[in-house]
């Protein structure tokens, strides 16, 4: 009998619309098509779609486990695995994990033996890193990039925030939840044109 694959943890990073969300839903058909139970997480706090859900901007969508700031990922997903064996937990919007809740994913992997794969921006509109991406970039086992273009046809990694009128803005809070229409990923040069660095 061969040995069990070791359990690891993934980060899936990107600028915004680079189809972070797809790869996830995916990556769950793919799991549910050979007979094993994901689990999927997203962010409370992003309702742009239904809460509860995780949506693609081709059109899949699947239901989805909140994460709150206080909610406890190791307990829940120890209890959820305890009433049903989960073979891969998904965690959409994961920048906006805490540093406590990416350790208790990296327990998920060491002490469950489950792989968690992760999904989310690397860095916000001003060009620094989100919480829960730190951590990823710092913990997690494969750190994989999902690429998308800026509009001159170069990569973009970077994220510029708009105003109502489409303006480059380069102060507010770090999270302000948005689609395209708040949200433009360029190529770092043209990150930098926009916000006159």
């Amino acid at each position: 009998m061969g040995k069990q694959p070791v359990a690891q943890m993934y980060f899936y990073y990107s600028a915004m619309n680079a189809g972070k969300s797809t790869t996830l839903l995916q990556s769950s058909f793919n799991y549910q098509e050979r007979g094993m139970t994901p689990l999927i997480y997203t962010a409370a706090l992003d309702d742009r779609y239904d809460v509860g859900k995780v949506s693609s901007r081709i059109g899949l969508q699947s239901d989805a486990q909140l994460f709150r700031n206080e909610t406890n990922l190791y307990q829940e997903i120890t209890a959820l695995n305890e009433v049903e064996k989960r073979h891969c937990i998904l965690v959409d919007e994961c920048q906006f994990l805490s540093k406590q809740q990416v350790y208790q994913l990296t327990e998920v992997v060491d002490k469950l033996h489950i792989p968690v794969l992760c999904y989310g921006l690397r860095t916000d509109f001003l060009g620094e890193l989100f919480e829960g991406s730190r951590y990823l970039l710092s913990w997690a086992d494969k750190l994989i990039e999902l690429k998308t273009i800026c509009h001159c046809g170069r990569k973009a990694n970077m994220v510029i925030r708009t105003d109502e009128f489409g303006n480059a803005i380069a102060q507010g809070e770090q999270v302000a939840i948005g689609g395209n229409e708040r949200y433009v990923s360029v190529c770092r040069q043209h990150y930098k044109d926009a916000l006159g660095k």
